[in-house]
């Protein structure tokens, strides 16, 4: 009788929360540090499958956190031009009638041009701290797109130079820029990665 284990609001288990949680963080730093074994130079592509969405999500959480740098950074943040940056707003209609190469090339594009935009930005940053955060935003972007290579996803070549469309917009300033790279990673590449076919069929 008094061990029955109290549930939590709409019966949830608590303490079993936490320990699920916490197995599973060691299998997400394992994935992680498997993704950045294969992007070492010289390396090949992924051999398997990476569908497990916390890799994505964890990217996220770090360019969130470069976003929260560049708001408290008062001198040596900002972009020296306006820079080509993509369409984050997904219209659902639009995006479901494409196909799925059709998306990739869109969300390739799309990386191809954040990573021009934030290494603009690096290039003109002082701010110590908020350098590693770019940095770091630089190497996650090429992970996405060994991710990308690992659920065989054709590969396109990047857009040219000067590229603008519909598919693009400019902004002026550094913070504009990460935010845009924040929702660029929750939107278009989100919706990717999890109806990745090699993932429905069963991949990891």
């Amino acid at each position: 009788m008094g061990n029955r284990r109290a549930k939590g609001r709409n019966g949830e288990d608590p303490v079993r929360d936490y320990v699920d949680s916490d197995m599973e963080a060691p299998r997400l730093l394992t994935l992680l540090l498997m993704l950045l074994e294969w992007t070492r130079p010289g390396r090949a592509s992924p051999l398997r499958p990476i569908c497990d969405l916390r890799v994505l999500k964890h990217f996220i959480e770090e360019a969130k956190d470069a976003e929260a740098a560049m708001l408290t950074c008062k001198e040596g943040c900002g972009l020296p031009e306006p820079v080509t940056v993509p369409q984050t707003k997904v219209d659902f209609n639009v995006w479901e009638r494409k196909n799925a190469p059709e998306q990739a090339k869109e969300v390739q594009s799309g990386l191809w041009l954040l990573s021009q935009a934030v290494g603009s930005l690096r290039g003109s940053v002082t701010d110590a701290t908020l350098h590693s955060h770019i940095d770091n935003s630089l190497r996650n972007i090429f992970s996405i797109g060994q991710v990308l290579r690992s659920l065989n996803f054709q590969e396109y070549p990047p857009p040219g130079v000067g590229v603008s469309g519909a598919e693009t917009w400019r902004v002026s300033s550094a913070s504009e820029l990460l935010q845009v790279h924040v929702n660029f990673l929750r939107g278009k590449v989100h919706l990717l990665l999890s109806n990745a076919a090699v993932c429905q069929q069963g991949g990891s």
